[in-house]
């Protein structure tokens, strides 16, 4: 058995939690994936994994675990290091994109780019949960909103706004707010990672305060925020891209735009050692050049916007 493909079959099983996961993730069956990991251990003659209802590590399997992510990050440093000297945009290319994203624009967006690149083969994680890009089993991420400060290098694709929404049937029935003061009297739907308490982080005057919503609904889905808000269920904070088909139907309404929160950036966010990968700034170039400034969903709003004005 080949050591680097034990190395990433046993790294997956460590990231995704489990034999079933790490098989969907590799593209394999649960047995591969079991016979690999035991057939590592053999060799090894250590238990890397202790058998039980939870999956936990060995003292050997941790420090196994993190040798092996620092080898593969330093191949494929290696590879990506080899090919920019050749300028050739080809070989694997292991992405993790944003979900909601993903399923609204994202997926025929990278179907495209496969076709102008056809020797590069495309390996996509879609989650909105944020992954370690340190460990060497991704080349770069999309990611969307504000980025923590880190070792990673990003460039920015387009702008990310967000605006607070809800149905004309909530509006008739609740009223509409002028200020975000007034959030407390009305239901919050809201998004888990970034207001699972019902605090919404709003601009006022030049600088950020904090408002309290009473929460309704509390997902980890932009999709279901959208169900919901045009439902007529609650007040919602959506990204454009999101929202702006709902809002261009009179499905949902802009309110409190003044007060509409700062959504920051759509990147591409890699390692530092991948900054002169040629295929990771193709797909920055593809992606700025497909999205435009402004994004066609931002357009589509302020249109709507300007003619309710």
């Amino acid at each position: 058995m080949n050591q680097i493909v034990e190395m990433q079959t046993y790294i997956a099983v460590v990231e995704a939690g489990s034999i079933t996961n790490a098989a969907k993730r590799l593209g394999i069956t649960k047995s591969v994936v079991s016979q690999r990991i035991q057939q590592l251990e053999q060799r090894l003659s250590a238990a890397l994994i202790h058998r039980g209802r939870s999956m936990l590590l060995t003292e050997a399997g941790q420090e196994f675990y993190q040798q092996s992510s620092k080898i593969l990050a330093e191949l494929s440093e290696l590879e990506e290091s080899i090919s920019a000297r050749h300028d050739h945009i080809g070989g694997s290319f292991r992405l993790s994109v944003p979900q909601a994203f993903n399923i609204q624009y994202l997926a025929p967006y990278l179907a495209e780019f496969m076709q102008l690149y056809p020797e590069l083969k495309l390996d996509i994680e879609s989650s909105d949960q944020f992954v370690n890009l340190n460990n060497g089993h991704y080349d770069a991420a999309i990611r969307m909103g504000e980025l923590a400060d880190s070792n990673l290098i990003s460039q920015t694709v387009a702008q990310n706004h967000h605006y607070i929404c809800a149905s004309p049937d909530y509006l008739k029935e609740y009223g509409m707010p002028t200020h975000p003061n007034e959030l407390l009297r009305h239901r919050g739907l809201l998004y888990l990672s970034r207001e699972p308490h019902g605090m919404w982080q709003l601009p006022v005057g030049g600088k950020k305060a904090f408002f309290r919503i009473s929460p309704y609904l509390r997902t980890d889905s932009g999709h279901q925020l959208l169900a919901a808000a045009k439902r007529g269920l609650g007040i919602a904070i959506l990204p454009s891209f999101l929202a702006a088909e709902a809002i261009c139907q009179k499905q949902l309404k802009v309110i409190l735009s003044e007060f509409s929160p700062s959504g920051g950036n759509i990147s591409v966010v890699y390692r530092l050692s991948n900054r002169a990968s040629p295929k990771i700034q193709a797909l920055v170039d593809f992606l700025s050049t497909k999205i435009g400034h402004p994004a066609p969903w931002d357009s589509q709003i302020q249109n709507m916007l300007r003619q309710e004005s």
